[in-house]
């Protein structure tokens, strides 16, 4: 091994565990101590911060704050690396977005060719929508594993049928017969569009509860595709609660689509005026009450009733909390003399 692969060679077991012994390093590498010890000083001049202890238990380190060693991925670490640099490139930050562009090309000159069809497969199979901050969301459960996320997005590509186990938010268990059409990613969550064969209607389902997916090897009908995004936003925003409501907002649906994010509330596209939007949105009736006294417009609930008694008594309280303070600042404030 030249001197320079067996410094990459080295920089790759400095980062991969916390410490080693020179006597591990020489028998890693295949070389003497003496070897190690220059090369540990080598990589030192060009940057990299590696600190040393002596001792029967001494070796070296990686340490923070020098130059960053190169790092080394497996295939699904890769997959999502990628997946999430190209995340960071569709937000809003436009310095970030630079960055991970940027970063996102040093990818592609290195992946091998199979693992850059994979990450092609997910970016052209996926929509992506903004996390909605929800009280209920329930963040300790299970990412989606990889390999199924892959799965999911080769049979989208394919537009290939598959069957595969499914366990719903109540924890029922299934097994669903579906036509793969997309991926949407939704903050942490992946969410499949496929049509349901069995109950013949387009349904979204969560990766994370998908196991022992198969692939069947049979075509996809030619049948009319819906918005898989805004599919996937109507069931988290609407259809998952069993209170849902239709409110008037006072301003133009551009304005509208710039402070509700889809997955909170879904724009009715008939009810779209040039100064008033309809939105539903689902959820506990306080949740929802107290989300639409946030908003910086006037707004009217047009249903259910039970919503708008709770937006007026939350606004009764607001009211009366802020009247008793005003009296207070008028009862301490020291009265001039005239």
């Amino acid at each position: 091994m030249d001197t320079p692969a067996r410094l990459l060679r080295l920089l790759v077991l400095l980062a991969s565990r916390p410490a080693w012994s020179a006597d591990d390093l020489a028998d890693r590498l295949a070389v003497t101590t003496r070897t190690v010890r220059r090369d540990i000083t080598r990589l030192r001049s060009l940057g990299y911060l590696i600190e040393s202890t002596t001792g029967p238990h001494g070796g070296y380190a990686l340490g923070a704050g020098g130059r960053l060693p190169p790092l080394h991925f497996d295939d699904d670490e890769a997959v999502a690396a990628v997946a999430g640099l190209r995340a960071v490139m569709n937000g809003t930050d436009v310095s970030l977005a630079t960055a991970a562009m940027s970063a996102l090309t040093k990818f592609g000159q290195v992946l091998p060719t199979s693992l850059r069809e994979r990450v092609s497969t997910l970016d052209e199979m996926s929509d992506g929508l903004g996390r909605r901050p929800r009280l209920d969301d329930d963040c300790a459960e299970r990412g989606a594993d990889v390999t199924v996320l892959m799965d999911v997005a080769v049979a989208c590509r394919h537009e290939e049928r598959a069957r595969f186990d499914y366990r719903s938010a109540t924890g029922e268990e299934s097994r669903r017969h579906v036509e793969p059409y997309r991926l949407v990613s939704v903050g942490n969550r992946w969410y499949l569009v496929a049509f349901d064969l069995d109950r013949d209607d387009w349904r979204t389902f969560r990766v994370d509860r998908i196991d022992r997916w198969i692939a069947t090897g049979i075509r996809s009908s030619d049948r009319e595709r819906p918005d898989a995004a805004a599919l996937v936003a109507e069931g988290i925003a609407v259809r998952v609660f069993e209170t849902q409501a239709l409110v008037r907002v006072h301003l133009p649906r551009t304005d509208v689509e710039r402070i509700v994010a889809p997955t909170v509330g879904v724009i009715d596209p008939d009810g779209c005026t040039d100064t008033t939007t309809i939105i539903r949105i689902g959820g506990p009736v306080e949740w929802v009450a107290n989300y639409l006294l946030a908003l910086p417009c006037p707004f009217d609930v047009v249903e259910p009733d039970q919503l708008r008694v709770e937006v007026a008594q939350q606004a009764q309280t607001v009211f009366e909390r802020h009247r008793s303070h005003d009296q207070v600042l008028q009862d301490t404030t020291p009265r001039r003399a005239h």
